[in-house]
């Protein structure tokens, strides 16, 4: 087994402070490594890097078309949003289109993210409702398939059929076969896979477009909605989000907790699948860029590439002291 390898490095000063180590991925169309850094093999839990994989079946079932969904609510259903008005409006709208409200979600309430909504909560002592929580798109995504289904209300159980889909559409995208599941912090089943098998089904993605069956039908219809609306993914001030908008809409890019990053390149018919070992967001972020930037589809000196990319770090006083940079080896 290849052990993890430098990802991001933390100078202060002249001196190497703290390295971020993991595991890293490019794929091609057809799931062969293009370039690997660690592990291939790592066992790895996607977390939210894998929610295209699980709305799959939204589509591919014929649910989305029967409920009339539009390009917000796919891309919705990959997201992990900040809870901001233009995220929980959309979501109860398709809540109430289905006829359904918020007690038929199982994802649990979340305080939101975004400050203006997180303000107005406080403001109005009101409590979170569980369209706030990051992942209720996804669970908005999975009524929608429930109630096309004819299914039970507690899709969130492994042995539903909505969770069956789901994990079908994981091992059939990755080409492996899952090892396990865990609960996400939303209550769904997160299904296991490889490192290489993350990236395989993103380099599936990111080719959908060059082929007519139903699942790459569908794998691009959620490519392309996740371009479109890079502000319902995540949300302002977010790394998927501006990182999408800096690169003009060509890439999808979607990250998962514990320092797990995606990305989707359909003009290059690749995909990135990425894992900082210490769980550390900075590192992730870090690294993705770094490898957006080597692939050339994201400018090095964006401003947005550079909030995360040789990004400046600072005291309480404002004094630079440092810098978070990409491992020399990405760009190797």
């Amino acid at each position: 087994m290849t052990a993890p390898v430098a990802l991001a490095e933390i100078w202060r000063g002249e001196f190497l402070e703290s390295l971020h180590l993991g595991h890293a991925v490019i794929c091609d169309g057809s799931g062969q490594i293009v370039d690997a850094w660690g592990n291939p093999d790592e066992i790895v839990l996607p977390r939210s890097s894998s929610k295209m994989l699980q709305a799959l079946p939204l589509i591919t079932s014929g649910a989305a078309d029967a409920a009339g969904l539009g390009t917000e609510q796919l891309a919705l259903s990959c997201a992990s949003h900040q809870g901001a008005a233009i995220h929980t409006d959309r979501v109860a709208r398709w809540l109430d289109d289905l006829g359904l409200s918020d007690e038929d979600m199982r994802c649990g309430p979340q305080m939101p993210n975004d400050e203006p909504a997180k303000i107005n909560l406080i403001k109005t002592d009101s409590s979170p409702c569980q369209i706030h929580n990051n992942c209720s798109g996804k669970h908005a995504g999975f009524l929608t398939l429930t109630k096309h289904l004819g299914a039970g209300p507690e899709y969130i159980d492994p042995s539903h059929a909505v969770q069956k889909a789901c994990l079908e559409a994981c091992e059939e995208t990755t080409q492996i076969t899952c090892p396990g599941y865990v609960i996400d912090g939303c209550s769904a089943p997160n299904y296991a896979t490889t490192l290489h098998g993350m990236a395989r089904a993103m380099g599936f993605f990111a080719s959908a477009h060059t082929r007519s069956d139903s699942v790459s039908s569908a794998a691009a219809r959620l490519t392309e909605a996740m371009m479109l609306h890079p502000e319902l993914v995540a949300g302002e001030t977010r790394a998927c989000t501006e990182l999408m908008r800096a690169m003009g809409g060509k890439v999808a890019l979607k990250t998962g907790a514990e320092a797990f990053f995606i990305a989707i390149l359909p003009e290059q018919q690749m995909g990135i699948a990425l894992k900082v070992a210490d769980g550390t967001t900075r590192g992730a972020e870090c690294a993705i860029a770094a490898l957006l930037v080597r692939l050339g589809v994201l400018d090095a000196n964006h401003p947005a590439t550079l909030k995360r990319m040789n990004a400046p770090i600072t005291n309480w006083r404002g004094t630079l002291t440092g810098y978070i940079k990409p491992a020399a080896g990405l760009f190797a």
